[in-house]
């Protein structure tokens, strides 16, 4: 008799306490695989000169910045969301940012991204570098808040 209760609290502590983990990994790796298609998107879009797709990627607040290194130290430059639309749009050349890799973390309502990347112009390597997004997953679904990157033209492959 005493086995057979310790077997049962076993058996429920496992398919309660392990069923709920296992629902909240399939969450985040959702979560994780939802950020990863919508940032895909985004670029897809930018080498078409979809600035429509890619204004519904962005939070209405969202801040573009861009790390700055002059020798040893870094300042800010930061860039206006619709500048940035306006010249993905109306560019006479083709603008390929091709993400390298993924690091993707989430925490409920907030993601982080890390994507190491190259850029190309009409096919032409221009420079490479890492963008680092944050997200929250709006009503709309998941958008970027902030947005910054670095630059640089060599130590890219």
């Amino acid at each position: 008799m005493k086995n057979s209760v310790v077997a049962r609290f076993v058996l429920f502590v496992t398919l309660f306490w392990g069923g709920s983990q296992h629902g909240l990994f399939a969450q985040q790796l959702s979560a994780e695989n939802e950020v990863r298609d919508l940032l895909q998107g985004f670029f897809v879009a930018m080498k078409k000169k979809d600035s429509a797709t890619i204004r519904q990627a962005f939070h209405v607040d969202a801040v573009m910045q861009t790390v700055v290194q002059d020798g040893t130290v870094a300042s800010l430059g930061t860039n206006d969301v619709s500048e940035f639309l306006k010249r993905v749009g109306t560019s006479e050349v083709e603008l390929d940012e091709r993400l390298l890799a993924y690091s993707i973390q989430v925490d409920g309502l907030l993601a982080h991204a890390w994507t190491p990347y190259e850029f190309y112009v009409d096919g032409k390597f221009s420079h490479c570098g890492v963008n680092s997004f944050q997200l929250i997953r709006a009503a709309e679904g998941w958008q970027i808040t902030h947005v910054i990157d670095t630059r640089r033209k060599e130590g890219c492959r």
